[in-house]
């Protein structure tokens, strides 16, 4: 996973614990992609202090999962939904469309497609 998806899924689990202003910088930087001269002119202080206090929240948040394992396990969770919606594809194939266990193996992929996040979609049909 590449460090902007990472940072994102941990702004996202563990955000609301950081302080309002590491939220306000955290935000501008990794989900407006403001440069830190951009945050460091609108917060009239030095880039520095704005690339030391962004360094500090990643350190919150890589420390927060590090003690929860919230993302890691929401991560794990994802994969399986993935794993358990191609395996309901695979089944409704082998039953083929007209097949009786066609209507459940659909109604339990749609749910697990629920659970699946929208940047995160299931195996396409194609």
């Amino acid at each position: 996973m590449k460090d902007l998806e990472r940072m994102a899924l941990l702004l996202d689990f563990y955000g609301p614990l950081l302080t309002p202003r590491q939220q306000a910088l955290m935000r501008a930087y990794y989900q407006e992609d403001l440069s830190l001269g951009e945050i460091a002119e609108a917060e009239q202080v030095s880039r520095q202090a704005v690339h030391d206090q962004i360094k500090r929240a990643e350190a919150a948040l890589q420390e927060m999962e590090s003690r929860l394992g919230l993302v890691a396990e929401h991560l794990r969770q994802q994969a399986i939904l993935r794993e358990a919606c191609a395996h309901l594809e695979a089944a409704r194939a082998l039953v083929g469309q007209d097949a009786p266990a066609a209507a459940a193996i659909a109604a339990a992929e749609g749910l697990i497609r629920q659970l699946l996040l929208p940047a995160d979609p299931p195996p396409d049909r194609g």
